[in-house]
């Protein structure tokens, strides 16, 4: 009896402990790299990682392949349970980050009856936003998930879905204006479409497994930077980190870019929400205020805030600019931060330690084999602004 009461109380300790850890982990600036890549990424991975400086990893396995259709969830349409054996997968790729050091934000693309576009034909998959009944599987599988990761070592937080848009189809236009959001929002509220009111259910669903373990949730509309201004106020839990993610001026930094004759710059003029506009250090300034404006109001700490995505396409001259000034509004503003992405295995395109070279076309055989990336990287100037703020202690 003593002998079991002592193991109950020692396992009860260090789960104690791995509560403090993960709330404890947020508290000074945090900074590192999404991996989003088709195959687990292996040891050496994690460790080259760390050894920029990197501090935490937010970890997508959607590209994995799956026991069944999904990974993890087995089918988005009919949620039943996890899978194990992606489970174990999953878990064998935390315990590598956390042995090289890293601390891991599991970012799921997917949900049941919110398929990645991606897996899904390249088709918006709207179902969850459609009806508040259709937030139950979602509760369900993010309570499974929660309790099969909660005791394990080096999660740092669960980042509840990445990029929800409940507003695209739920007629408020993209970088609307604040008073237009939050007009909208007042209609949208305690229906279908109302994004704080979902993740409030699906953190009560993980609290009632794991009450420690902080949750990461995405601004609306792909995670912009101007989409928490409609929220009225912060989510109930403590222990909630608020994230956004940052390619505006998307029509600048992203792919169909360098399709373009003449490619828009950076500083330089530049489409955004209707209009063109110069877009330079103090317009990203003016652009990121809105979260910070936003979280102020709210008495929402910075260290509650994370940029949890950011970049460019990296063939782009004016690339390393933009991320300089980006991360020189983060820092300032004491945000945690994650670029995107490190040496991913499927797009190269904001893969920055490539510089600005074309990819070596052993990179595309592996792709299309299904095998990993035999492409060696190095530090480059492209990479530079993000080397030399891993660095930073």
């Amino acid at each position: 009896m003593f002998k079991i009461s002592a193991l109950c109380l020692a396992l009860a300790l260090s789960a104690s402990v791995r509560a403090a850890d993960r709330a404890a982990f947020w508290t000074t600036t945090q900074r590192g790299g999404n991996s989003f890549n088709r195959l687990p990424p292996d040891t050496r991975y994690y460790q080259d990682l760390r050894g920029y400086g990197a501090s935490w990893v937010r970890l997508s396995y959607d590209k994995w392949k799956p026991e069944q259709r999904d990974f993890l969830m087995g089918n988005a349409d009919d949620y039943q349970q996890l899978m194990a054996s992606d489970l174990a997968t999953l878990k064998a790729s935390v315990a590598k980050a956390h042995a090289a050091g890293l601390k891991v934000v599991i970012a799921p693309l997917s949900l049941p009856l919110s398929r990645w576009s991606q897996n899904n034909q390249g088709k918006f998959d709207d179902r969850i936003w459609q009806d508040k009944a259709h937030w139950k599987a979602a509760g369900q599988f993010w309570q499974d998930l929660a309790r099969a990761l909660k005791d394990t070592p080096g999660i740092a937080a669960y980042n509840l879905i990445n990029e929800p848009a409940p507003e695209k189809q739920g007629g408020l236009a993209e970088h609307a204006s604040a008073p237009d959001m939050q007009a909208w929002y007042a209609n949208a509220q305690g229906g279908s479409h109302d994004l704080p009111a979902f993740y409030q259910y699906l953190i009560a669903q993980i609290r009632a497994v794991d009450p420690y373990t902080p949750v990461m949730v995405d601004a609306g509309w792909y995670g912009a930077a101007d989409a928490f201004v409609y929220w009225p106020e912060a989510l109930q839990d403590k222990r909630v980190l608020y994230s956004f993610h940052m390619y505006e001026p998307y029509q600048a930094t992203s792919g169909p870019n360098l399709m373009r004759k003449q490619p828009y710059r950076y500083p330089g003029e530049v489409p955004f929400a209707g209009k063109t506009q110069l877009w330079n250090q103090q317009r990203v300034a003016q652009y990121l205020d809105a979260v910070n404006g936003w979280a102020r109001s709210l008495a929402i700490a910075p260290e509650q805030i994370v940029m949890g995505e950011f970049g460019c396409v990296r063939m782009l001259d004016s690339c390393s600019q933009y991320l300089d000034d980006v991360l020189s509004y983060a820092e300032d503003k004491r945000y945690h931060w994650a670029f995107y992405s490190f040496r991913e295995d499927a797009w190269d395109a904001m893969d920055y330690e490539l510089g600005q070279a074309k990819v070596h076309w052993r990179y595309w055989e592996a792709m299309e084999k299904g095998l990993p990336d035999p492409v060696k990287r190095s530090a480059t100037p492209e990479f530079e602004p993000i080397r030399k703020r891993l660095q930073q202690r």
